[in-house]
């Protein structure tokens, strides 16, 4: 708790004046709440039992200017607390944002995206709202408890005594309540986010839910998921429930010891009526506070259960990152030298490897085909040459320089992925094809679409290239979207252009199309292309041809050397020049 009470404190120390000037403004205005109730006994006092009825319209002039310069600052510090807590939401929000954009992929794959969204928008709002309410609520309330306890002590000891007796009672209550309720607050924003993540999922993949007829049993999921986020928050209520009669009791117990003892004090001749009228006047100072220690407990323990779990965010270690001496280029090159490389996705099982002594060498402006089974470490292989994670064992080389040693904004500027899973944004088929460069010329974007064989297509959409594409891509064919993410990276014009796949989802004449053009226009012009490809048409024409089987490079050589051998690649390209 106190290092995420830690990390959280800068971003309100940065507004310090103000908060500090707004504490202080609404100081002032609790303690002046101190002077009507004592207007009102002087009232009672010098205009009712005493007769002085020319000083009535002075002490309602003190009373109504008193009351109305408080409504006034109230609302002004208010709407203080109010700005200065949406300023540092939007702080941490784009902090929070900005560390998950220079997160690893490793963190993302372990990660639920319901997981994010939660601590992005409720963790991030329930901080906001103490920020913005409770932060200054609970300082007012003891203020004004214990300067009310001051006056009326001033008053009447015995009273103030006789009011004060629930005090204890009301903090160890509220002790007992903070230790229940904080693990169960912690319960609910869990819960909350494996909420999220059903919901998420089952919205991104409502396709397959449909085609599968599995529309009942993801029901059932998220009802399940929704009863536990019910039940998580039906035992949070429970335990509020259990604690709050016994300080709403206690509360509501002070008007009825000061009515009983009051009166008898008055009747003795202990305190006189106006007195009495007076310590009524500061009740209200005592009952509030009383009632809501119970709610800011709960405030507090949310709080504390949100800060924690944006900061076990926060705090995730970034393992991929520019070294501070780092090399800085313009633009690769693109020669790649893979040396004794191997990798394992989990470093704590260092036996359970994807990739098992890989070497290899392509010069700048080669073409490397890689193909082998599913699971074989192909795209595993891709991912490390932009540093998407870290080799276990070895080093990958581009231009002769471990990429570890490279500035990564540098590295990946100059290499361009068409990747396997296709991802494209919610925009139109331009800024899509554009993501990579905004500021390119709609040559270049004709230029890419028509090297991807996606022209024709686009061109017979109502808005051509300004056709807006569904999130995700929704409403193109898996051919479209993988012709739209190759013109992407093509755009870019890079020194090293990787295509995992990228023709798996086009019929055979597209995909030939498609290899004319990027041997015309791309490979031709200097560019160092990899190809992962299932269909060995797509390599055939390769300098040099990886073949991987359970992460080890089992065959190499060109389209012809590999044929020569009879081995997997020979029987594979038979296989397919058959079915051909």
């Amino acid at each position: 708790m106190q290092y995420a009470l830690r990390w959280a404190l800068p971003y309100v120390l940065r507004y310090k004046y103000r908060l500090i000037f707004g504490f202080i403004v609404n100081m002032i205005v609790m303690l002046l709440a101190l002077i009507n109730p004592l207007i009102a006994g002087l009232i009672v006092a010098e205009v009712i039992q005493g007769g002085r009825t020319y000083l009535l319209n002075t002490y309602l002039a003190i009373m109504v200017g008193n009351t109305v310069f408080r409504s006034i600052a109230r609302y002004w510090f208010r709407i203080l607390y109010e700005e200065t807590s949406q300023k540092i939401l939007f702080e941490l929000r784009r902090d929070v944002y900005h560390k998950l954009h220079i997160q690893n992929f490793g963190w993302f794959d372990k990660n639920r995206v319901g997981d994010i969204m939660s601590r992005m928008t409720g963790d991030l709002e329930a901080i906001r709202g103490f920020l913005a309410f409770d932060m200054f609520a609970i300082p007012e309330s003891i203020l004004i408890y214990v300067a009310a306890i001051v006056v009326i002590a001033m008053i009447n000891l015995p009273l103030t005594l006789a009011l004060v007796i629930f005090t204890p009672v009301v903090m160890i209550t509220a002790a007992k309540q903070a230790k229940e309720i904080r693990p169960a607050f912690r319960d609910v924003r869990e819960q909350f986010s494996k909420l999220n993540s059903v919901c998420e999922e089952n919205i991104g993949g409502n396709r397959v839910v449909k085609a599968f007829t599995k529309e009942d049993y993801e029901i059932e999921k998220f009802t399940k998921s929704n009863i536990a986020f019910y039940d998580s928050n039906t035992k949070t209520a429970q335990i509020r429930v259990k604690y709050m009669p016994i300080m709403e009791s206690c509360a509501a117990m002070l008007p009825l010891i000061l009515l009983l003892l009051g009166s008898m004090l008055v009747i003795n001749g202990s305190i006189e009526l106006w007195q009495l009228i007076t310590i009524s006047g500061y009740l209200w100072m005592l009952d509030n506070p009383t009632r809501m220690f119970g709610w800011y407990v709960n405030s507090m323990q949310n709080l504390i259960t949100s800060l924690e779990k944006v900061h076990d965010m926060m705090r995730g270690k970034v393992y991929i990152y520019s070294p501070e001496d780092s090399v800085k280029v313009d633009k690769v090159k693109g020669a790649i030298e893979f040396k004794d490389v191997s990798f394992g996705y989990d470093r704590n099982t260092p036996q359970s490897k994807t990739l098992k002594n890989i070497n290899f060498k392509i010069e700048s402006g080669q073409t490397l085909g890689i193909v082998g089974g599913t699971g074989s470490g192909k795209t595993t292989l891709v991912n490390l040459i932009s540093r998407f994670y870290d080799v276990t064992e070895g080093e990958v080389l581009v231009d002769g320089i471990n990429v570890n040693q490279y500035d990564l904004t540098s590295l990946r500027r100059g290499i361009s992925y068409a990747m396997q899973d296709v991802f494209l944004y919610s925009d139109t088929i331009e800024g899509n094809i554009v993501y990579g460069v905004p500021d390119a010329p709609m040559e270049a974007v004709y230029s890419a679409a028509a090297i991807s064989d996606a022209s024709e297509f686009i061109e017979h959409m109502e808005e051509g290239f300004d056709t807006v594409v569904g999130e995700r891509g929704v409403g193109l064919s898996g051919g479209q979207k993988q012709r739209l993410s190759l013109a992407r990276a093509v755009a870019v014009d890079p020194s090293i252009l990787i295509l995992d796949d990228v023709t798996s989802a086009v019929d055979m004449e597209t995909e030939q199309r498609i290899q004319e053009a990027l041997a015309e226009k791309v490979i031709k012009r200097g560019n160092t292309t990899i190809i992962v490809a299932h269909r060995l048409s797509s390599v055939k024409n390769a300098d040099l041809i990886i073949v991987l089987e359970g992460g080890s490079i089992i065959e190499r050589g060109n389209h012809d050397e590999l044929v020569a051998k009879d081995g997997y690649y020979a029987k594979l390209y038979e296989e397919q020049r058959g079915r051909k």
